[in-house]
């Protein structure tokens, strides 16, 4: 298990599968954790309910939209104010609309690049300035195998997620210097606790077929990747996709 003791981590889209996973695990490992999403926290009880126990000096919640300049530049502003630093940035928002060139309109288009792509951009940019005053730091952007395998009917989100791989790595590269990290992780299939409990008979068979391992991934697993290179102990690691995907290129 890695360690994230005096890290201060903003997660976004944190009221998601995967982000609300990461909260209750980046806040075992030792980790202060800022949180966002478009909701309020107070319409997921169990997560309310799972970040109590450490009070307001190890959890804060901030509702945001990430794909809006303003909100993302205040939401930076209130983390400065309010934690002092920042030390790492796990992002996790995007907006999938599965369908062929075709049958997309320009106005899906755009809201997935602004959802998957133009998120990170924003994110990234106003969350840097108080990474690097605070000695450096870990970018982990959350992409998708759709990103590198072409998968029918994925154009946008295919696109948008490509993108951002691409602009993590040139992240990696212009602020090496200033003592950031970037680095993308790349899952594959994932499902919450309640579903992988019991989940039909057709999906297990489909993940049989499509991944070494037969399964989809518990949202943890995905999250126990990022926990590493958000941590001291991928010091070395970079520029860096980080897949998590059960074998399914394989």
């Amino acid at each position: 298990m890695s360690s994230l003791e005096g890290k201060i981590i903003l997660i976004t889209g944190g009221l998601g599968t995967l982000g609300s996973s990461a909260i209750r695990l980046f806040l075992k490992q030792g980790a202060t954790i800022a949180a966002s999403d478009r909701k309020a926290l107070q319409e997921h009880p169990a997560v309310e309910a799972a970040v109590e126990p450490y009070g307001k000096e190890r959890f804060q919640y901030f509702q945001a939209d990430v794909t809006d300049e303003a909100q993302v530049q205040e939401l930076a502003e209130e983390i400065g104010r309010r934690f002092g630093a920042l030390h790492g940035l796990y992002h996790n928002v995007y907006v999938n609309v599965a369908k062929p060139l075709l049958e997309l309109t320009l106005e899906q288009w755009e809201d997935s690049m602004r959802g998957s792509l133009t998120s990170a951009f924003l994110v990234c940019k106003y969350m840097l300035p108080l990474m690097i005053r605070s000695g450096g730091g870990s970018i982990v952007n959350t992409s998708s195998i759709i990103g590198q395998v072409p998968l029918n009917n994925y154009l946008a989100y295919g696109t948008a997620k490509a993108g951002m791989n691409q602009f993590t790595r040139l992240v990696a590269k212009d602020y090496a210097s200033q003592g950031i990290r970037a680095n993308v992780l790349v899952p594959g299939d994932f499902k919450s606790d309640e579903f992988l409990e019991s989940p039909p008979d057709s999906f297990r068979e489909m993940m049989g077929n499509i991944t070494l391992l037969g399964r989809s991934a518990r949202a943890d697993e995905i999250n126990e990747v990022a926990s590493f290179l958000l941590s001291d102990a991928s010091s070395y690691v970079t520029a860096s996709l980080y897949s998590a995907d059960g074998g399914f290129r394989l």
